[in-house]
């Protein structure tokens, strides 16, 4: 019994100070930082009142990190006044979020004021003049002087992009095979490999596509004598598709000349888009329209005066031949013209991305000389 108690004093004494040791906190189990759990599990979105994008972390230093481990993995600070310089200095140099946007902003605005247009210059004879300069003309953007030239060059051998769209209804079947003749020696003679492109559509009710845009003339030629004539004629339909899904939304990666070379009878009774719609559709993809008439009355009828407003309205030439011979003269014509043109780009004044259309009226300063361009363009909008 003695050695029982004995036993059992020792015992309580272990758990004694085993209580004591559990209420005493060991230097592991000390909250030194509880900010520091904090920091960890508070959000690195900046403050709701600043709506710019997020700091880099490295420039996040406004509060101490106090985790031992945090501390250990990354490179140590200066000791000192130094880490608040290099606070400084990585503040300095991280870059300012407003000053990349506001150099896109004004990017942007250069090009939206900026307008292209390419002209040419006949004299009283009807011949080309091509040795002019940028001095010799005068600009008038919405009955206003333009504010700046930027750039003027004569532009001989700047790439084309054609459309060929030759009209295959009834209308024009008792000489369709001759026009096809004609429209391939032109493609023979003007597109030039590696450099320019073309594609041809034929329209009766509907446009067909049947050679897309190429480099490679022995194609196009197969393209423009494939085609075979019947049915209605839905003309504007035809220009309309060719301007917008073909000319408007081909890729560049420079300076072209985008033009089309309608061949039809000017009569439309078929088309869901009206004239003026099409002829729209061809300012804003910034198209010239050459028009070849294959009525061969010579008597001026109705589809020759469409024709006629069409290229005219966007800068183009329309040619009514008396012959069935004269339309190959009127592509000869027409190919002439493509590398007689001047390109000018200038600054108008008091200008709005409001949309609306505004006209263009390029004039020389020597008397005698007509220029032909488009007649003005569809402000881009907001």
């Amino acid at each position: 019994m003695k050695f029982r108690s004995i036993l059992l004093v020792p015992a309580g004494l272990f758990a004694l100070l085993g209580a004591l040791f559990a209420q005493s906190p060991s230097p592991q189990d000390l909250p030194s930082a509880p900010s520091t759990v904090k920091e960890e599990t508070r959000p690195q979105n900046p403050p709701a009142s600043t709506p710019q994008p997020a700091v880099p972390a490295s420039t996040e230093t406004s509060q101490p990190k106090a985790q031992p481990s945090t501390e250990a993995a990354s490179p140590s600070p200066p000791p000192g006044g130094d880490a608040a310089k290099a606070e400084e200095s990585a503040k300095a140099s991280a870059p300012q979020p407003g000053a990349q946007d506001d150099e896109s902003v004004s990017t942007i605005r250069r090009t939206v004021n900026e307008v292209n247009v390419v002209f040419t210059v006949t004299d009283k004879h009807g011949h080309y003049v091509k040795d002019l300069k940028k001095d010799d003309f005068k600009i008038i953007d919405d009955a206003k002087p333009a504010e700046e030239i930027r750039s003027f060059r004569a532009e001989t051998d700047l790439p084309l992009e054609v459309g060929m769209l030759i009209d295959a209804s009834n209308s024009v079947r008792d000489r369709f095979k001759f026009e096809q003749e004609a429209a391939v020696e032109f493609l023979n003679q003007t597109i030039r490999r590696k450099y320019d492109k073309a594609f041809v559509v034929g329209f009766d009710v509907t446009p067909e596509v049947t050679q897309d845009f190429t480099d490679d003339t022995e194609a196009l030629s197969v393209g423009v004598r494939s085609l075979r004539p019947g049915g209605g004629t839905a003309l504007y339909d035809a220009l309309y598709f060719a301007c917008r899904d073909k000319l408007l939304k081909a890729p560049q990666t420079g300076p072209v000349r985008k033009a089309i070379i309608l061949l039809s009878d000017g009569d439309d009774n078929q088309s869901h888009v009206t004239r003026e719609e099409s002829i729209e559709m061809a300012q804003r993809a910034d198209v010239i329209v050459y028009t070849i008439s294959t009525n061969l009355s010579g008597t001026g009828s109705h589809g020759d005066k469409v024709l006629e407003r069409i290229a005219e309205a966007t800068g183009g030439r329309s040619y009514v031949p008396f012959q069935l011979t004269e339309v190959a003269n009127a592509f000869a014509a027409i190919q002439e013209e493509l590398r007689s043109q001047y390109a000018i780009s200038y600054k108008p004044a008091e200008f709005h991305p409001d949309g609306r259309y505004r006209t263009i009226q390029i004039v020389a300063q020597e008397k005698g000389l007509h220029v032909r361009s488009r007649h003005g363009y569809y402000a881009p909008s907001q």
